[in-house]
């Protein structure tokens, strides 16, 4: 029975991954798995080998605080694929250490496929990791069309496959009345899928909804969660006064809500595309410790966040970071946008432009699942 190893670094990586597993499993029923992954590889019947929330560390900072734990975890990961003896080591996305386990996996026993998907964010910043990563990766799934060519010019072995999060999903009708007020439109609230990004932005969103409570009595705001944080959020809710918020966790009832919202209010991050996909209106929010920021700001090349901006190569979505994400000014950008419905087709009209370019004819994930299996024969 042929092997294969899963190597997430958190929960995005991890429900990104489930999509490609899924469609291999059906191409290919033969294969043993193994990983570091999250609920949605486990919902597939996936082990992972320890929780995945023991490596999911958020900022320059607290890598460097943490740097030995992280570490122990290369090295800990790197024993158990050694042990486990894969075919492939099929690695996705948090590119500072699954790359890292991949390199010594790669060292240590060169007959193991490595393959990578969500390609580290060369045009972003550190292009010459395309030159690197070349050494130890035998082949790299890309989620976008504007990054073939950084691969091209290294002569990697690469493959466009669109993103999964962008694929047409079929679902059941399911009733939320009896979880949201009945005549009231909904707002969609993503706070971050790690505590540090929910403890930063919680208490802000709040008060933007405080501020959105005095203008406006017909919108219920609701907070997607993964399940692992869904009560820490609650209780920041049960700690304030608000009466028209709610926490849902469930992938399927999340996915329903955000269909039938009239507004997003989003971290930055891979959701944005969801969002898009959805038709949604939508504002992104960013804020991290000054000395992340600093950091960052000089190592970045684009002046943008968020993806859809990156590649309009202009703001399509309003982007509030660091000081500008405050109370005030989401209220602000929210509140211009829901008494404006002009600006809110002309941002859809924009989104739906780009998303155009991210799209393939066929299934992402269907594509992913393919290649893999391709490297199994």
């Amino acid at each position: 029975m042929k092997k294969i190893f899963i190597l997430t670094g958190e929960a995005s990586g991890d429900k990104l991954a489930s999509e490609v597993i899924l469609n291999l499993k059906k191409i290919n029923p033969e294969i043993d798995y193994l990983s570091v992954g999250g609920e949605n590889l486990k919902k597939l019947g996936v082990k992972s080998i320890y929780n995945l929330k023991e490596i999911t560390y958020l900022g320059f900072t607290k890598v460097i605080l943490n740097i030995f734990k992280i570490k122990k975890k290369i090295d800990e990961t790197v024993k158990a694929i050694n042990e486990f003896q894969p075919d492939i080591l099929f690695t996705v996305d948090s590119p500072d250490f699954t790359l890292r386990v991949a390199e010594k996996i790669k060292k240590n026993n060169p007959n193991i496929k490595t393959i990578h998907y969500v390609a580290p964010q060369v045009w972003v910043w550190r292009e010459g990791r395309a030159k690197k990563i070349k050494k130890f990766i035998d082949h790299i799934l890309l989620l976008f069309n504007f990054e073939k060519p950084y691969f091209d010019r290294e002569n990697m072995s690469n493959q466009f496959v669109g993103h999964p999060l962008l694929e047409k999903k079929i679902e059941n009708a399911i009733d939320i009345n009896q979880t949201l007020e009945k005549n009231k439109s909904i707002i969609s609230i993503f706070a971050g899928s790690r505590k540090s990004e929910i403890t930063v932005l919680a208490p802000i969103l709040l008060n933007f909804i405080k501020l959105m409570n005095e203008k406006y009595s017909d919108y219920t705001f609701v907070f997607h969660s993964t399940k692992e944080y869904s009560d820490l959020i609650q209780s920041y809710l049960n700690n304030s006064d608000l009466k028209n918020c709610e926490v849902i966790s469930d992938d399927k009832v999340k996915n329903y809500i955000l269909q039938n919202s009239v507004f997003a209010v989003a971290k930055s991050g891979t959701v944005s595309l969801e969002i898009c996909n959805a038709k949604i209106p939508s504002i992104i929010l960013y804020k991290m410790g000054l000395v992340n920021f600093l950091i960052v700001k000089m190592l970045v090349n684009t002046k943008f966040a968020n993806i859809i901006n990156i590649a309009a190569k202009k703001e399509i979505i309003p982007e509030l970071l660091q000081s500008n994400c405050n109370p005030k000014k989401i209220f602000e950008y929210v509140s211009n946008y829901l008494d404006n419905p002009e600006k809110i087709e002309e941002q859809i009209k924009n989104t739906q432009l780009i998303l155009n370019d991210f799209k393939t004819n066929n299934s992402p994930s269907q594509l992913a699942a393919e290649s893999i299996n391709k490297f199994l024969n």
